[in-house]
């Protein structure tokens, strides 16, 4: 993605009062009919219109069936991405109903899919547990889609109707269908993909990521117990089949997680229990590893940003682990309880619950506020892990001296902390010397770059803008902090270096609102050891500084691969693509001069700004975190102890190697 520079606003002028004010009547106000608002607002119901507002499209619809299933009702769901940019989705479920709407006069299907707010998930009766809940799902896909049909067999017969953007193509179609064997819903949509010039359409591209749609839909599987899901991909050049269904449910999904890491047991810990109205289902495994990964959901909703059902999950399974070793004698009367980060090191959980009205914090649902919750998945936890390890003596002993071990290390990492805190090594007031520092002091102007090499760092300095671009030279590679626990990280000279500069601290102490520079810029050379540096530099951020990620505040420069001369005019060129799509245009008889830049020293200063610290012609990528699951898993296995699954990881990858230097 192109770097934007994030601009303070400037005061608007005071709008002009007299003649002009009194024209302000009745007649200025709209109101936007039907589905109108969401055609003239799409970014207030799915986020954006890029490819992540795409594939809300496809979640609403495949949300919809999955809440079939979860009432029981519902048992496979094919999706499918078409070759010609169709999505279908097709359950087994009840099927919508047809009947006559009492309040709109029109068909039950229709209103759903034409009305905001219509559907069966407020009252309780038709779904006791739903994830969509604000009934505006599949009458937001309709408004966004050029075309759009629905599908529905129930009663011996198949309705169905067709839209084209939010509006009905004729009324509901009526055919018999005797041999009726399976009810269900057929859904497919066309995104209303934006023209050239921008003045019709929705969407800048229907492009769908397959891994990011296939992602989503194992996490469904995995939380849907017993479910089928079938997904295919039947674009040309890419036909692709998956198929997913987990008995184990969750703890399938912490077994998926933990696979290729050295676990301290067999089984993951499952518990299932209802407590009240509210489902709960969760699974525990600990490995060898240092850091900690919890996943929670609220009807299958990923609540990323946790919430009531995370925070009775933390309390019942310190205080039992607590309670079990001062039972078992691991810890003695004068010893201090083990903190939840010290039982929690190693640990890979899924918490999943399903209640009848969750009440999701935001319109993203990212935080489940239902304050009843904490004890309900307290109670649960407490006694299904209280249960275990009364069973699992072994297990018990495991988790506990791990987690004493880990209470050890966290203590001496403290008082590594507070040392270098003394010396002012990590709160900013005592910047690292090879800093080169701007002269603007707004966070929201500045922008800091971390240089491989000290060579390079030296260019980067001369051809820096003094004004808002610092420079952060780091001496070969960083720690691979995956491998090590925080007392080795904080006894590390360039990574201090690195939280000196950037002012917040790290970890639970870190403070967003102190750092110092909005835009951080890793910059690498573009060969194999600059790939290494970029991993171990992203290895620490996601483990150590994750908010500065999730903030948007982390890029990866581009420098180019290639600079082609062609007489007296040069072209710099960032990919072997470009490179040959530029060489294709060079004309017969004419030379072109190729150069391959595989270090930022080879570089002078002019031309380090040219391509690379200009803000105007720079190209720059976010670094954003799509799929917290995912990058968990790459990051433990890429990085890890466990050296079968980075072989194999990597025998897996290596025909996508498009640019390996011999």
């Amino acid at each position: 993605q192109t770097d934007m520079v994030r601009q303070r606003a400037e005061a608007a002028p005071a709008p002009k009062r007299g003649k002009q004010a009194d024209t302000y009547t009745a007649s200025d106000i709209q109101v936007l009919e039907g589905l109108e608002a969401v055609r003239r607002r799409p970014g207030m119901y799915i986020g954006t219109t890029d490819q992540r507002g795409l594939h809300h499209l496809v979640f609403e619809v495949v949300d919809n069936s999955v809440d079939e299933a979860m009432a029981g009702y519902c048992s496979r769901i094919d999706i499918a991405i078409e070759a010609n940019g169709w999505v279908t989705v097709r359950d087994d479920g009840r099927g919508i109903p047809v009947d006559k709407h009492k309040t709109t006069g029109k068909s039950a299907l229709e209103t759903i899919m034409t009305v905001l707010h219509a559907g069966g998930k407020f009252g309780g009766g038709a779904y006791k547990v739903s994830g969509g809940l604000h009934g505006v799902g599949a009458s937001v896909v309709n408004a966004l889609s050029l075309k759009m049909f629905v599908e529905v067999r129930r009663e011996n017969k198949i309705y169905r109707q067709d839209y084209e953007r939010g509006i009905p193509v004729g009324a509901l179609k009526t055919t018999a269908d005797p041999r009726q064997v399976h009810t269900g819903t057929t859904t497919a949509f066309l995104a209303d993909l934006r023209n050239e010039a921008g003045t019709d359409g929705i969407f800048d591209t229907i492009d769908y990521d397959y891994n990011i749609l296939l992602q989503r839909f194992r996490e469904m599987a995995y939380l849907t117990k017993g479910i089928w899901i079938r997904f295919e991909d039947r674009r040309a050049g890419s036909e692709r089949d998956m198929n997913f269904c987990f008995d184990g449910g969750v703890a399938s999904f912490v077994r998926h997680i933990n696979k290729g890491r050295s676990t301290l047991s067999a089984r993951p810990i499952y518990i299932e229990k209802t407590v009240d109205s509210t489902q709960v289902e969760a699974a525990i495994q600990y490995n060898d590893g240092f850091s900690q990964a919890e996943f929670s959901f609220a009807n299958t909703i990923n609540t990323i940003d946790g919430g009531s059902h995370l925070t009775g999950f933390r309390g019942g399974l310190t205080s039992v682990l607590n309670s079990y070793a001062r039972k078992q004698k691991f810890l003695k009367d004068d010893d201090a309880n083990l903190s939840g980060d010290d039982v929690r090191e190693g640990m890979v959980a899924v918490i999943s619950v399903k209640l009848p009205e969750p009440q999701f914090e935001g319109q993203t649902k990212t935080r489940l506020g239902n304050a009843p919750v904490e004890q309900h998945v307290r109670a649960a936890i407490s006694e299904g892990l209280a249960q275990y390890l009364e069973e699992h003596p072994a297990d018990g002993r495991k988790i506990i001296e791990k987690g004493i071990l880990a209470s050890r290390a966290r203590e001496a990492a403290r008082k590594a902390r507070d040392l270098v805190v003394r010396k002012g090594l990590l709160d900013g007031t005592m910047l690292p010397g090879k800093l080169a520092d701007c002269s603007e002091r707004d966070p929201y102007q500045c922008e800091l770059y971390l240089v491989e090499g000290i060579s390079a760092g030296g260019t980067a300095k001369q051809g820096r803008d003094r004004r808002f671009q610092a420079i952060l030279p780091l001496k070969g590679k960083i720690l691979n902090v995956e491998k090590a626990r925080m007392e080795k990280m904080l006894a590390h000279e360039e990574i201090r270096a690195l939280i000196t500069a950037l002012g917040t601290s790290f970890g639970e102490t870190m403070d967003l609102a102190k750092l110092r520079y909005r835009r951080v810029i890793i910059m690498a050379d573009a060969d194999v050891d600059g790939s290494h540096i970029r991993t171990l530099l992203l290895t620490f951020f996601f483990r150590y500084m994750r908010s500065l990620i999730d903030d948007g505040c982390l890029y990866i420069a581009q420098p180019p691969l290639y600079r082609i001369q062609v007489g007296r005019q040069h072209t710099w060129i960032y990919s072997d693509l470009e490179r040959d799509q530029h060489l294709a245009k060079v004309k017969d008889g004419q030379k072109a001069h190729i150069q391959r830049y595989k270090g930022l020293g080879e570089m002078n200063p002019e031309q380090l700004w040219e391509t690379t610290l200009d803000p105007e012609k720079r190209i720059m990528l976010q670094v954003s975190i799509t799929d917290a699951m995912q990058a968990e898993e790459i990051f433990s296995t890429l990085m890890g102890d466990e050296v079968a699954p980075r072989k194999k990881w990597i025998q897996g990858h290596a025909t996508q190697v498009k640019n390996l230097d011999a």
